[in-house]
């Protein structure tokens, strides 16, 4: 394989407000609405900044009718300088904690946290 094996990831939710206002917070960044396919009406989807020229998957929000939220085994990790801070975030923007912050030896360290719309996600850093 030339290439990294994740290309995109998406995240299912019910209520879009809620959930961007909820990933903007924590991750401190600003999602970007992505034109809707015309034969997909009902969609809606906003993108996590992305770095096209750079190694990483990007990614979406998405709501879709007919599309639950939470439930699924599906676990995206975004990358931090200390997931700590991130974490500090999580509760405040509606969200909870799973695990604090542990330690993975070599791998760095991750906290686990519940957002708005009862999906599970990570959060990684190096220290």
């Amino acid at each position: 394989m030339e290439c990294n094996p994740v290309v995109w990831f998406e995240i299912y939710v019910q209520d879009m407000d809620r959930a961007r206002k909820f990933y903007e917070a924590v991750l401190q960044i600003t999602l970007e609405k992505l034109n809707n396919p015309s034969d997909l009406p009902g969609l809606d989807m906003w993108a996590f900044p992305m770095a096209m020229e750079k190694s990483g998957a990007g990614g979406s929000l998405v709501r879709m009718e007919g599309v639950a939220s939470g439930g699924n085994s599906t676990l995206v990790y975004f990358a931090c300088e200390d997931c700590a801070v991130e974490a500090s975030r999580v509760t405040t923007a509606g969200g909870s904690i799973q695990r604090e912050k542990m330690s993975i030896g070599e791998y760095g360290f991750i906290v686990l946290a519940i957002d708005t719309e009862g999906n599970m996600l990570g959060l990684h850093s190096m220290k």
